[in-house]
């Protein structure tokens, strides 16, 4: 595993060269702070597509300057890069794709098409085919005309289905990874898994990231990957939901396993809500809207999505339990919480816990002595 690791920093210190020279013979690069935005629009103009959100707690201090402390970490973090200038996939991006996900992001980009060039996606509220679809679907239409506008590229139909057979392939890729976690016990370790996708998300180039996945997995399979002193079917195998995590946001995963526990499974959109595919015998357009407006994020009402994703992976992952994580000030996940806990335990009867936490180290121990006590009881 090592010499995977190895390899996988190498290609990302590599990455930020490979875009500094795309960038210098005339590509473009666009930054997404959400799933519901397409990337195939970007890959179909022949532009770099690269996730922003924020994940470590270092730029909040500089962010709460300017936005309330008492809100979510993520938008705290990711604001607090930009306005810094410490995060060089935001420099790189020449221009920022948002959506109205949750008031905090909403507002916060008005506050960040100060620094760069902004383009908010209307996102609807929910996901009825008959009413929030048509509404998504002219949405996109209107992105579409952005990029072009932006890259100079026309994308045509051929361009659209192009890639969105490059993104199936990624993110089959993303899912066979993340589905060495069913195996038990599982080959890697959750925090292994998340720092493999999250390098991952950042590469240029699509086919250099799909091959390492594809190692990985066959070395997985292999039993190459599994270090020899493994507690072989002794972890209690843990699903993680709730709000994204990331490299510098995943102390839950670490204290789960700093515990005896691994996190087999993560249900979030930093995990397997990108375990989708856009259907390939459509048309483009109405594939793509189709497939993103249904991303299962609480900021929908009602979000039944999330709640059979759920039932699904509890059952395909064999999860011993459930931990459910939510960022202070995300007042959707805090809410749809009850709803969770209701489903794993009443329904499904698995023991449950809910965790409400920030960036900051500050409650590490706090956080260890309730999952500790959780782990105990499983």
């Amino acid at each position: 595993m090592t010499n995977i690791m190895n390899t996988l920093q190498q290609i990302a210190e590599q990455n930020l060269l490979d875009i500094e020279k795309a960038k210098a013979s005339g590509r473009s690069v666009i930054g997404f702070y959400c799933l519901y935005s397409p990337t195939e629009m970007a890959v179909a103009a022949d532009a770099i597509p690269l996730p922003l959100c924020g994940t470590r707690n270092t730029p909040i201090a500089a962010a709460e300057e300017i936005l309330p402390r008492n809100l979510c970490p993520l938008i705290k973090s990711s604001f607090g890069f930009a306005i810094t200038d410490s995060c060089p996939f935001f420099r790189f991006s020449d221009i920022i794709i948002g959506d109205t996900t949750c008031d905090g992001k909403k507002k916060m980009f008005e506050l960040l098409a100060r620094y760069k060039t902004t383009h908010v996606l209307q996102l609807p509220q929910n996901q009825d085919p008959e009413t929030a679809l048509p509404l998504w679907r002219s949405e996109l239409e209107r992105f579409k005309t952005i990029i072009e506008a932006k890259t100079g590229i026309h994308i045509s139909d051929e361009r659209l289905r192009a890639a969105i057979q490059l993104m199936n392939r990624e993110r089959g890729a993303r899912k066979a990874l993340m589905d060495l976690g069913k195996i038990d016990p599982a080959p890697l370790s959750g925090s292994q898994v998340l720092e493999i996708l999250f390098k991952i998300g950042f590469m240029a180039d699509k086919e250099k990231g799909i091959s390492l996945m594809e190692e990985v997995v066959a070395q997985a399979k292999n039993g190459a990957l599994r270090s020899a002193d493994a507690a072989i079917g002794k972890e209690k195998r843990i699903l993680l939901t709730g709000v994204p995590v990331g490299l510098g946001s995943d102390k839950v995963v670490k204290i789960i396993e700093q515990s005896g526990a691994n996190v087999v499974a993560l249900e979030n959109c930093s995990g397997y809500k990108q375990a989708f595919f856009v259907d390939e015998n459509k048309d483009p357009m109405d594939a793509l809207a189709e497939q993103y407006l249904s991303t299962p994020c609480s900021v929908m009402s009602p979000n039944t999505g999330r709640f059979d994703l759920l039932k699904e992976m509890i059952r395909e992952f064999s999860v011993d339990g459930v931990i459910d994580l939510t960022w202070q000030a995300c007042h959707t996940y805090n809410i749809e919480a009850f709803g969770v806990n209701e489903l794993v335990q009443e329904t499904l009867d698995i023991p449950a816990l809910h965790l409400e936490s920030d960036y900051a180290e500050s409650d590490t121990e706090q956080l260890r002595v309730r999952i500790q006590a959780y782990l105990e009881m499983l």
